[in-house]
């Protein structure tokens, strides 16, 4: 069954951070971590619409200046989002250029900062390049908002503050149902697929009116065809309905009660859960000082999230091409007393 949002590490081995979510339909994606972009095709990092960063250590945050460069005059709007003080610091990444051209460009660019605050407030600004980056901001919202970032008809994002000697944001991707299309059903009702598929889907997701009409235009080897039809009519004939995924994104944080509390709240029963696991459980103490998950710790973790995937990421640079040895421990705790992860248990019943 297709997604509506495809993951996928950022660094396919899984030693740096990031993440890259495809929005399927929309020819758009989202970052999560902005490490090193570059390792993205062009063509690929011109699609970013979003970017959920965690913190601003280097390797989370160096590569805003990548996806800036390559979008000034290509991407006419960057929505960004972080934990406290993050508005401030995308201020200072972009006093620390000169922009006496950029108000010439011909496509302008805005960059909508968001910052989520420890107690729930947020901070909003926005820097148009009309206006040389110059801050302007919009109305804060007190503390004790609820942990939704982001909610448009595909998706939604939330997050909450995890301690890292630090605040690092831990974000849930929430996919809204998935959309199934038929091309039998489709074909039996002498249409083809095409672009129209794409508004009926997000008709469908954002609950509009039976009543609501939808333009049909195809091609195929009878030539070019347009037709009209309403939401009423396709909705039951091409597409089933299933409920999406609860996706998890965790790096950088304490093994503490507390973090484990709030990741509960946030991530419990996650269907695909990516988690640091940066050492191996016989340097624990290591981990201790660093702030960093041990791979038992993340798959601890994981069980009592009741995760039903877990890929384990961002390994420490002293097990380079010792991975396998971290996915293991990681699996193990993970699975250990369950007779196998959440997802075999399932399929088994």
């Amino acid at each position: 069954m297709p997604t509506t949002l495809d993951t996928r590490l950022l660094d396919p081995s899984g030693n740096e951070p990031g993440l890259v979510v495809d929005v399927r339909d929309e020819r758009r994606a989202l970052l999560l971590d902005l490490g090193e972009v570059e390792r993205l095709a062009p063509r690929q990092l011109l699609r970013v619409s979003h970017a959920f960063v965690t913190h601003t250590h280097m390797d989370h945050f160096a590569g805003f200046d990548p996806l800036l460069a390559l979008g000034l005059g290509r991407v006419g709007r960057l929505v960004l989002w972080g934990g406290p003080g993050f508005v401030d610091q995308v201020e200072h990444k972009l006093r620390a250029y000169t922009w006496n051209v950029v108000h010439r460009y011909e496509l302008p660019m805005v960059i909508e900062a968001h910052a989520l605050g420890a107690d729930g407030s947020r901070v909003h600004a926005r820097f148009d390049s009309l206006h040389r980056f110059e801050r302007r901001d919009d109305a804060c919202e007190p503390a004790g908002a609820a942990d939704l970032l982001h909610d448009e008809a595909l998706f939604a994002v939330r997050a909450r503050v995890v301690d890292h000697e630090m605040a690092v944001l831990a974000f849930a991707l929430e996919e809204k149902a998935r959309l199934h299309v038929s091309t039998e059903r489709i074909a039996a009702m002498g249409l083809a697929t095409g672009a129209w598929l794409r508004e009926l889907k997000r008709a469908v997701l954002e609950g509009r009116p039976d009543d609501t009409p939808i333009e049909l235009a195809w091609h195929d080897r009878a030539g070019e065809h347009a037709d009209r039809r309403t939401v009423g009519e396709l909705r039951p004939l091409v597409l089933d309905t299933l409920a999406g995924r609860r996706i998890g994104y965790v790096t950088d944080l304490r093994y503490t009660e507390a973090n484990v509390e709030q990741l509960l709240r946030l991530l419990d029963g996650v269907d695909l859960l990516y988690i640091e696991s940066v050492f191996l459980d016989a340097d624990r103490e290591h981990a201790r000082r660093k702030n960093h998950l041990t791979a038992r710790q993340a798959g601890e973790i994981a069980r009592r999230l009741g995760a039903r995937h877990v890929v384990p990421f961002h390994f420490s640079p002293r097990y380079r091409g010792r991975e396998a040895e971290l996915q293991a421990e990681m699996r193990a705790a993970w699975t250990a007393g369950q007779g196998g992860p959440p997802a075999a248990r399932s399929a088994a019943a």
